[in-house]
């Protein structure tokens, strides 16, 4: 379901949506209330929500949306205004699944990574999390924007039923002695509400005192908003990392929206450093780099996280934590709005321990204790 005020903006979204022949958009609405009364008569599995309406706002909608259908999936679509992102952290908090930024030139609408693939890309793996949740639940499994087209029966029907992931390998730990000395956490969709259980843990257990480098794919502008938020709903000294500047034990450093976050090692002393190369998996900042770069410079000493997000971002940067010594823990799919990267990392066999997102906050501050 498509909702936004401007008819030209919902023209858009839906001829972009229904350009992938798996997506079928089966509402298009120009308000919150007629978003909420559309749920009466369609099968939705994931909404766009505009947060600037008329008669009700995104923001307003939300809840009594939730409320009808709490595994509604929903997106919130907004320009890229620091209001708007204000609101759109709020909306995260309050159970949205997801963000995108309206372009604001044409360019950015068909370029690699920008707001087409982006709307495509989430909306599909929305409607597949919506989908898994409802075999786990034993209902009956639908796709919407956006629900999926159903394919043409071109195959015996055994060849279509969904084939079993492969067990997950857990890793032992690494025997060393030394304790960790930095914690390095990768996040993308449904990021910000894990990030805040998984800081918010660390602060009641009496914080840490190691740094917290953080990606989270994010644009310009929301991630110092991010920051900021962590500041506050997890208690913890959080704000964008800053080119040349040096690593404090117990600060939380977030990779700047549009720059990739490395880490250079001076001597005894580390420093952060941004970068604008190309981006990586789709995304700028990049998990990867940051994993890459610390994995190089901290070795055995590193701790990874991987928490929900689609994609695969992390994986091969993981890869060199583990071969550096270093311990990698994801987020488990259950708990996971998407288990994209998570799954990833836990499916190639780089991680010690798979956990619910309650339980990643204790343990890191059980291994972060360590002497």
């Amino acid at each position: 379901m498509v909702v936004d005020d401007s008819a030209v903006v919902r023209g858009l979204e839906t001829r972009i949506l229904e350009s992938d022949p798996q997506i079928t958009v089966v509402a298009s609405v120009g308000n919150g209330q007629l978003a909420v009364q559309a749920l009466d008569r369609h099968d939705v599995e994931v909404a766009i929500l505009d947060i600037e309406m008329p008669v009700l706002d995104g923001l307003s909608a939300l809840p009594k949306l939730l409320e009808k259908d709490p595994g509604l999936k929903v997106i919130m679509a907004s320009t890229l205004t620091v209001r708007n992102a204000e609101i759109s952290l709020q909306a995260l908090e309050a159970g949205a699944a997801e963000y995108l930024p309206k372009p604001t030139a044409s360019r950015e609408i068909t370029a690699e990574g920008g707001f087409k693939h982006d709307l495509v890309t989430k909306v599909k793996a929305l409607g597949q999390a919506r989908r898994r949740e409802k075999r786990r639940g034993g209902g009956a499994s639908t796709f919407t924007a956006a629900r999926a087209r159903p394919a043409a029966p071109a195959k015996p029907a055994a060849t279509l039923r969904p084939q079993a992931a492969p067990p997950i390998v857990l890793r032992k730990a690494p025997a060393i002695a030394e304790a960790i000395d930095v914690i390095a956490i990768g996040s993308s969709t449904g990021g910000p509400q894990a990030l805040f259980s998984v800081l918010g843990a660390l602060k009641a257990a009496g914080g840490v005192r190691q740094p917290i480098l953080i990606t989270q794919h994010m644009p310009a502008t929301f991630t110092t908003i991010l920051a900021g938020h962590i500041s506050r709903a997890a208690g913890l000294e959080a704000h964008e990392g800053k080119d040349g500047e040096a690593i404090k034990g117990g600060q939380v450093y977030v990779a700047p929206g549009d720059y990739h976050m490395v880490v250079e090692g001076r001597g005894a002393q580390k420093v952060i450093r941004l970068n604008q190369n190309p981006p990586e998996n789709f995304c700028r900042p990049s998990v990867d780099p940051m994993f890459r770069s610390i994995a190089s410079v901290y070795g055995r000493r590193t701790l990874g996280v991987i928490l929900t997000g689609m994609g695969s971002d992390g994986t091969k940067g993981g890869a060199m934590i583990v071969e550096a010594g270093g311990t990698i823990i994801a987020q488990d799919e259950a708990t996971s709005v998407v288990w994209g990267m998570p799954g990833a990392v836990a499916q190639a066999g780089l991680c010690t321990a798979v956990l619910p997102i309650g339980d990643i906050g204790p343990f890191i501050s059980k291994i972060a204790s360590k002497r």
